[in-house]
């Protein structure tokens, strides 16, 4: 069985030769193998289609894939049209589980998601005329989702539903955070949740004016308040710190203990945590997606940073994520690249002190605590972006900063965006280090503005990365990328920190990636919105147990090296804080 896939993002049939018609051995012997529709994009026939490939190395966008798949994927659950994705299989929600999604962006799994919300009806692959549920009932006769879709088609479930990026959410409500909590409180929860989510300081506030961490907490309480059958929550981490993540973490529990919950989520210490039972999702991005049937929580999270599924005898991906046990021992021998000023910063109701420190050449210094802290005003204090009240930076340090939150605005291509930021875009190095690592090469000729959360995210970590400075900082570069990609960009920056011998400074809410990028780290402390100071730089030991004893979380290690959030009370839990150890257990663990 073979499926073909044309990007109409990236196929751009005005701008190039239509190499895929010409060098098309089939279009040679006079059939219409591919043709330009009507709407300037190409077409593929798939039944006429040999699975050459040569369309694919042909086309200048990469937008064409070709795939060939096992005869039993025959049947798609869903597909968007001809040439359009294709989704295989479906999770399925567990009466007082939660049920996690793992996989990369462009898998499927918000599909998957819409479907089992009644958003979407799936189309078994028809997707010229709509099919009728009595089909579909055939396909899941005598499986555990055939009762599950019937309640779905006579719309007798109701579904609680928090989206994957919640900036929708001020364009289709407008007024207070209390007015729209007070709309979904159909449990009469949200006297608990609100302290447990700190939202009551923000209660009068317009929903128009939250940053991305007040939304995200808002759009929690929102879905969870209401009283549904069955709860969706599509990336409950973007923009909360761990504090916020842990306390969502143990909300959805308790409400899991009643109804049934599915969580589409990419932070790997916090999915541990929260799931019961994982589905892995796998294929190639935005071509086909297969949803796995359901894995216990350690055993999926293992085989998916494997990259071999067990049962199915599948590899997915050739490299294994591997775990380092040894990776913060580097930065004992660097040398100081330049010193931190004690600087303060005071606004009306807010005041940062920094006591000072110093970056290394060729390090990278992670960055962790409490939103509220002034982690991002430090960084804007670093980068020129606000001023100091007391002290002093560098004038004559060149600094290329990312910010937390990021808009595309500007409506050229990618290519134009990263051009204006170097002058070394055609070069092999660049293409090697930049465009590769980040897999920018299928949208370089796309629109900044019509880009995914995720992929404007690479993209602005690219433009960061491509400025010629002395220190590079990157605030929240995690935000919307699946784990893979996280994986890719804490490569990119450590090889980028040692390669050009510059300091790099990550602040993030992801303990997996500071954990895997940082030799030293710097603890923000305070209280919220009031007074935040910085602590350190501290060595990783040091430091990450200090943040982690204010967290009341221990870590370890399982036997693949992945680190591990111990279940809060458990054994180890208990016996790590009696030594007060809260990052791994042994000194030559870390």
């Amino acid at each position: 069985m073979r499926i073909a896939i044309v990007h109409k993002d990236r196929c751009h049939a005005k701008k190039c030769g239509t190499e895929c018609i010409i060098y098309c051995p089939r279009v040679r012997t006079g059939d219409e193998t591919i043709i330009i529709g009507e709407d300037g994009k190409a077409v593929i026939s798939e039944e006429l289609c040999v699975g050459c490939g040569i369309c694919i190395k042909k086309c200048p966008f990469d937008a064409i894939d070709i795939v060939s798949l096992p005869e039993e994927l025959e049947h798609p659950v869903h597909r968007y049209g001809k040439n359009g994705f294709a989704l295989y299989g479906l999770p399925i929600p567990l009466e007082g589980k939660v049920t996690g999604i793992l996989g990369a962006n462009g898998i499927g799994k918000s599909t998957a998601v819409k479907i089992l919300s009644g958003q979407l009806r799936p189309n078994l692959g028809n997707f010229d005329t709509e099919v009728a549920w009595e089909e579909i009932f055939k396909r899941y006769a005598g499986t555990e989702l055939f009762d599950y879709l019937q309640n779905v088609s006579k719309k007798s479930l109701k579904i609680a539903s928090k989206p994957q990026y919640i900036d929708y959410i001020p364009k289709v409500f407008t007024g207070t955070v209390r007015a729209l909590l007070k709309k979904t409180d159909e449990r009469n929860k949200l006297s608990e949740m609100l302290p447990a989510l700190k939202l009551n300081a923000i209660l009068e506030h317009d929903i128009s004016t939250l940053s991305g961490g007040e939304l995200q907490r808002v759009a929690i309480a929102a879905c969870l308040a209401r009283d549904a059958d069955l709860y969706f929550l599509d990336e409950i981490t973007p923009f909360l710190d761990i504090y916020q993540r842990i306390a969502a973490a143990k909300l959805i529990r308790e409400l899991a203990a009643e109804r049934p919950v599915v969580v589409v989520e990419h932070d790997l210490a916090i999915l541990d945590m929260l799931a019961d039972t994982v589905h892995v999702g796998y294929g190639k991005p935005a071509v086909f997606g297969i949803i796995t049937r359901p894995k216990g929580v350690r055993v999926g999270i293992n085989q998916y940073l494997e990259g071999f599924l067990t049962e199915e005898n599948v590899r997915f991906r050739t490299t294994a994520v591997v775990f380092e046990k040894r990776a913060h021992d580097k930065g004992s021998n660097r040398e100081d690249l330049f010193e931190l000023p004690a600087m303060t910063k005071e606004y009306e109701s807010f005041h940062l002190t920094v006591s000072g420190g110093t970056i290394r050449s060729g390090e990278v210094l992670g960055v962790v605590g409490a939103n509220g802290m002034g982690k991002s005003t430090f960084a804007k204090l670093l980068a020129g972006v606000e001023t100091p009240t007391t002290g002093k930076m560098e004038s004559s340090l060149r600094i290329s900063y990312k910010p937390q939150y990021i808009k595309a605005d500007t409506s050229d291509s990618v290519e134009m965006y990263l051009r204006r930021c170097t002058t070394k875009f055609d070069t092999s190095y660049y293409q090697h280090e930049i465009i590769e690592s980040l897999s920018l090469e299928p949208i370089l000729q796309s629109s900044v503005d019509t880009l995914s959360g995720g992929e404007l995210q690479r993209v602005t970590i690219a433009g960061c990365l491509s400025r010629d400075a002395d220190v590079y900082i990157l605030d929240e570069p995690s935000a919307h990328l699946d784990v893979e990609q996280r994986v890719k960009v804490t490569r990119m920056i450590k090889h980028h920190a040692e390669g050009k011998q510059v300091g790099i400074m990550v602040i993030d809410h992801d303990i997996y990636l500071i954990d895997m990028i940082s030799e030293r780290i710097l603890v923000f402390e305070g209280e919220p919105g009031i007074s935040g100071t910085a602590a350190g730089p501290f060595k990783m030991r040091d430091g990450m147990n200090r943040f982690l004893d204010a967290l009341n979380v221990t870590f370890r290690r399982d036997q693949s090296g992945r680190p591990r959030i111990n279940k809060p009370g458990s054994f180890l839990d208990r016996e790590q804080k009696g030594s007060g150890e809260f990052y791994y257990y042994t000194a030559d663990e870390v």
